[in-house]
This record gives C-alpha cells, structure tokens and sequence, in this order.
C-alpha cells in the first residue's frame, strides 16, 4: 500500500473543488488547479446552487432530528412543495408530528395532537399507501401508553431513532430531488473506503488505516428512496446494471433493482444516491482536507486572532516534540486557556492553486527565471531548542536566508471560513467551549498561561517557516529548477541526498533535460558524467531509466520530453521526503488515499472486471500517474528500503496494478484458459448469491457453463 502511486496534482484539484463547493473559504472564487478560466464561472453559480440546496437539507434533517416538523414543513413548501404532494412522505411526516406534540405532555399540546389527528394525519392516512390506515390506528395506542413504558405496543413509535429514520429519508428524497449531491471528493472517499473496508474483510488484513476510516465513514445509512407506484411499472433493467450498482454499494439485487426504478433506469444517478446514503462524519472530513492543505500550501498553518497574535492550528499536534527539542519543552497539550480560535479563523492559501500542468512542466519556458522563495523567518535547526527567550536565532540555508519576507504572500492566501453558514452546524468543542475566558484581558492569565502560551507561538511560528521551506523546495521542483532544488536542500542539509538517492537521480533528469532541450549539450552530460552515471554505477537498477534518459540527445528539440515528466510526482515526494526530516508528518489524507487506491486496484483484479464508475468519481485520474521514467527505480526502491526512504518510493512505484481494458471488458472475463460469457457469470452470481470472482472461479471448472454450475450445486 505504501508504494501505491498517486496523482497527487489531481488530488490537489479534487481537494480544493470540495472545499469551494462546500464554501470552506473564506472567497468563493477560488479556482481549481486543473480547471481553465473559462469555464470559472460557470462552476461557481452551479457551486453555488447546490451548495444552496444542500444547506436546506441539512437544515430540514436537523429539525427532523429534533422534532421539530412543523419548521421541516415549512421549509419543505418554501423549496420542495412538490414533496410533500408525495403522500406517502407526508403521512410519515404527521405522524412523527403527532408523537412529537404528546411527547411534550402539557394540555395544550395534547388538544394539538387531537387536531393534528383529525385535520392532517387522518385524511392522510386514507390515501397514503395500503398499509397507512392499520399504521392510524396502531399510533393512536400512542395516547394511553407512556413513552418511557420500553414494554407498550408503541415503544417503536415512540423511539427518538424514529426521528433520525424520517430525517435520512426525507434528505435521500430532497437530494435526488434537488440534484443536490456531495461533492465529488466527499463521494469517492465513501466510495473508497467502502471497498478498502470490503477488500481486508474478504482478504483477512488488518487495516492500516482503520483509526482513521472508522471515524470518517460511519455505519449508519439513510434510507433509501422508494419510488412512486407510477415508477414500478419501469422497464426491465440491465442485468449488468443492476449487478454492477448491488456490488458498488454493497445492497441487495432487489435494492438495486428498487434504486434504478427511482431513477428510471439511470444507473449513475442511483448509484450517487445510494453513495450519498452512506454517512461521513463531516467534521472529521473537514479537519482532514484542512490538514491537506496546510500541508499542500492552500492555508496557511496559523490562525489570526482578534488580537493580531497567531496560535497553533487545531490540525497540527502539539503534544508530539519536534526532532531536537526537549520533551519537557514541547512535549505541550493545547487545552482551552490556549486555543482561542474557532476552524473558521484560519488563513487560505491560494498559492499553489494555480499549480495546473501547463504551469508546471514547460520548464523550457523557464529558463533564465528566478522564482523567489519567500519564507516568514528561519527554520529552526535540528539541534536547537525550544527556547522562549528569544536570543536563538535559528540557523538556515544559506541560500534561503535572504529570499524576502513571506509576510506578503501570506496576505495573498484565501482563509477558511469553515462551516459559519451551514444551519445548526456547532464547532469543535475544544474551540467552541474556551472563547469566552480567552477574549478576556490577557491580565488576567496567570504567569504560568502566559508563558505557556508564548511558548507555543514560539513553537509554532518557527514550525509555520519549515512549512514554508517544504512549499518553496515544492515550488522549484514543480516548476522545474531541479539544479535550484537540489542546492537548496544540500544546504539545509548535506545528508539528504545520501539518504534519497533516487529523488537526486530524479531531479538530475530534469535538470538533463532541461539543459538538451536548451541546446546546451555540454552542461548536460557535464551531468550526467557527475550525478546521474555516478548514481547508475551505485544503484544498477537506475541504468535503464538513465539510458532512456540520454536518449534526449537524439531529439534535443523535442519538447515533449520535459513536459511529460512527471514534474509534479517529484515535487510531491521531495516534499514528503523534505517533510519527514524536518519532523512533519505527512497529512492523513494522503495515506488514506494511498491505501484506498491500492485495494481498489487490487479489489477489481479480483472481480476480474473494470470499475465502471471510476470515471465518474475521478478515480482514474487519481492513478494516472507518468511513470516512464520511474519503472526501473520501482525496484531499487523496493529492494533498498535502508538507502531510499519511503517518501521516494512511494511515487516512482510503477502503475502495474491497473487492470488493462483489454481482458477485462464487460463482455467477456477468462480465467485460466477459459472464456466465460458475461451472461453466465451475471447468472451464476444471481442464482447463486456469489461474489464475481467466485462465479468466474466455478465457471471455470465447468467449462464456462452455467447450467452446469447451478445444477451441481443444487444437486
């Protein structure tokens, strides 16, 4: 899983559209990395639009959730009166009402339930559906049986998880009806992790990162939406549909069969709304697109207070000490008397936003540029302290030491609002609880306060300059100034490159074919005489990408060659790798993608088919990585774990976990020397409740026969 290569610039643009469909930022106008200006616009309002809906949704559920239906409805007339003309929905809905006034017990809501009986569930009940009348009749035991009697007839109705079923459901009905789906990102995580989670319980793994989607993907489902008596009379479906949505979302053929008839046979519109049924927790989400992008350099990794101080975001972990500080120094826990500030007082960084493929890799066109690095102030070494005095001036490279002030650039960077708009939404306790104490006059903090919370700007002001040194080596290798790269790291730290051989081995390539694509034929095997055969003769596994890579010479004018370097991979393991040395892990997100995309390949290898909706949720883009120049270094890397750190092999891996097209089409699947008809499979699976899998494995051993297979094992 480790080694699983990721497109990390289409996780870039995936990451920062949810954060502006979900209207994180601070300004709505932030455009994505791998979206053209023109089409900007366009975007925004249908952003805008949705996002619009999905609010009313989530405001209608929360005021199911508390049983408030009388504001429900309202909402629900204001914008879907076509829904409650549904009365099915509305029955369910005046029944919940009906509980709700008794559940209050005063006399007057009492006479309320009476008259909502009489002028709304009643005449309801009469047209609703067959059973609705005998539901009447049971709900008015409701009167004479307590609701903390757990023993009544009606203990069901009385349940509050009746208000969360009628909630989901009216948010699966309003969604579909609305056209209002999660973001793209916020579906392929469900996605993701759903089949990781299916792909360890079928092979018996343990999870690498099971802490992390257990809290993310929850257990529970919305129900799904039923559709009206006028849909069941649909024509028949697809089989392969049908088989197709039942195993992406892990329902019954019967479930599939119900979704596509809400649909009217659209097979990916059902299959966004049983994805969308699937609950995230949302703030766990949001915290983690959030460490993203500080990480990526989106935001920035401080928050601004109303008193002009900056304070420690809430996604970096203060309780774990920097590499050479005393734990007795940083080893802090951030309570209330030290985290003033809400998620929605964080800067947004649109530094890097416009990091888009064109930017990125014509690095012909940057030839005799200087891109200025712009730090706020020094790393600290790694053999400092922590010290508060302030007498520490924190040794650097010497080439980033005069690189200017990052202070303007860091205006420059859009903040993140969090969710300030989305009704009911309530913030992190850890932030929401301390406001109060800490607007106080800082007078009143004790001693002991103030210098803990000096400590921690301290801290954190010196760990926000080593994210920056992270953006700016990022920033030269995406642009393509290897040679800049590499100097900068060899003067922050000499070892590095002894430690990642085949980052340098990368780097040195660019900057080889950088140098031929400029006609400067010397200096280009003026490097690879000094760096890139040196490293060869080293590692034996890198002559083959070095013989490619002296293949330049023979078309020096092709431009082709530097702009299909896969720039951005590079960027990103420098990065990690950079990361790693300085004491910063890597965001969770990334390890959740890595892990994901590696049991989704390995899971559809399994089912011996493509995924038909990768497409759809971006899937396929986020393995399309350039890996032409990496292959051999894929072994090296494996083979050499010692000499190369995991940050340099996690992206040169080669892709060969893809399925081809070619031997997995829809039509047909072998096994073995066997070609078994699509038919047969899709019969044996239905007759049989089988996986894909273990239907193709049995036709196998009956030559493709699926009469055959049923019949032996029924017999």
């Amino acid at each position: 899983m480790e080694s699983t290569p990721v497109n990390w610039e289409a996780l870039d643009a995936l990451v920062i559209d949810f954060a502006k469909s979900e209207n994180l930022l601070e300004e709505s106008s932030v455009s994505s990395p791998l979206s053209s200006p023109n089409s900007s616009s366009s975007s925004v309002s249908l952003s805008s639009s949705s996002y619009h809906s999905r609010l009313i949704i989530r405001q209608i559920r929360r005021s199911l959730e508390a049983g408030d239906i009388d504001s429900a409805i309202d909402l629900l007339r204001s914008h879907a009166s076509s829904i409650l003309e549904d009365h099915r929905l509305l029955f369910r809905l005046q029944k919940q009402k009906f509980i709700e006034l008794l559940r209050r017990g005063t006399i007057e809501d009492r006479e309320s339930a009476i008259n909502c009986l009489r002028t709304a569930l009643a005449p309801c009940a009469l047209d609703a559906y067959p059973e609705a009348y005998e539901e009447f009749k049971h709900v008015l035991l409701a009167f004479i049986y307590d609701k903390d009697d757990q023993t009544s007839p009606v203990a069901n109705e009385w349940a509050e998880r009746r208000r969360f079923e009628i909630a989901g459901l009216m948010s699966s009905v309003l969604r579909a009806h609305l056209h209002a789906y999660d973001p793209v990102f916020s579906m392929t995580l469900r996605y993701l992790i759903s089949i990781h989670k299916g792909y360890c319980f079928h092979q018996g793994l343990l999870s690498p990162i099971s802490d992390l989607t257990e809290r993310l993907l929850l257990e529970e489902r919305d129900p799904p939406a039923t559709p009206q008596e006028s849909s069941y009379e649909a024509p028949p479906f697809d089989e392969v549909d049908i088989q197709a949505l039942a195993h992406a979302v892990k329902i019954t053929r019967q479930g599939a069969v119900e979704s596509l008839r809400f649909t009217r046979g659209d097979l990916f519109q059902a299959f966004q709304n049983e994805l969308c049924q699937m609950r995230l927790d949302v703030s766990v989400l949001d915290e983690l697109v959030r460490e993203y992008c500080v990480y990526r350099g989106f935001i920035d990794s401080t928050l601004a207070s109303s008193s002009g101080m900056q304070t420690p975001s809430k996604s970096l972990k203060v309780n774990q000490p920097e590499s050479g500080c005393s734990s007795r120094n940083c080893s802090l826990e951030v309570d209330c008397s030290t985290s003033k500030h809400s998620d929605g007082e964080a800067s947004i960084s649109n530094t890097n936003v416009d990091a888009s493929p064109e930017n990125n890799t014509d690095v012909t066109s940057m030839q005799g540029t200087d891109v200025e690095l712009r730090f706020a102030g020094e790393p600290m070494g790694s053999h400092e302290d922590c010290s508060t005095s302030g007498s520490h001036q924190p040794e650097s490279s010497k080439v980033l030491r005069n690189r200017g002030n990052g202070t303007g650039e860091r205006n420059k960077r859009k903040r993140w609002r969090g969710r300030h708009d989305d009704f009911g939404y309530v913030p992190d306790v850890s932030h929401n609880g301390c406001d109060k104490q800490v607007r106080g006059s800082s007078s009143k903090m004790s001693k002991e306060q103030q210098a803990m919370e000096n400590h921690i700007i301290f801290y954190y002001n010196h760990k926000d300059d080593k994210y920056e040194i992270l953006l700016g080596m990022k920033e030269l290798a995406s642009r393509g100034m290897a040679a800049e790269a590499v100097e900068e790291v060899n003067t922050m730290d000499p070892d590095f490159f002894v430690q990642n051989p085949v980052l340098l081995f990368q780097l040195k390539q660019v900057e080889f074919l950088k140098l031929v694509s400029s006609g400067d034929h010397s200096a280009a095997l003026k490097v690879a005489s000094s760096h890139l055969g040196p490293l060869a003769a080293r590692h034996p596994d890198l002559l083959k990408p070095l013989k490619e890579t002296l293949l330049a010479l023979l078309r020096p004018n092709d431009h082709a060659l530097v702009k299909g370097f896969p720039l951005f991979a590079i960027a990103t393991s420098l990065q990690v790798a950079i990361g790693q040395r300085l004491g910063i892990e890597e965001p969770q997100l990334m390890k959740i993608i890595r892990a994901t995309l590696h049991t989704h390949s390995e899971w559809f290898k399994l089912q011996m088919c493509k995924d038909r909706f990768e497409g759809l949720l971006r899937i396929d883009s986020l393995k399309e990585v350039n890996t032409s120049f990496l292959a051999a270094t894929a072994v090296m890397s494996k083979s050499n774990g010692d000499s190369c750190t995991q940050a340099s092999s996690q992206l040169t891996t080669s892709s060969n976990a893809r399925l081809s097209e070619d031997g997995s089409s829809p039509s047909q699947v072998s096994s073995g020397d066997v070609v078994c008809d699509e038919n047969a499979i899709l019969k044996v699976m239905e007759f049989l409740d089988l996986p894909r899998a273990d239907a193709i494995h049995l036709l196998a051993q009956y030559n493709g026969n699926a009469e055959t297979v049923i019949q032996q094992i029924f017999a």
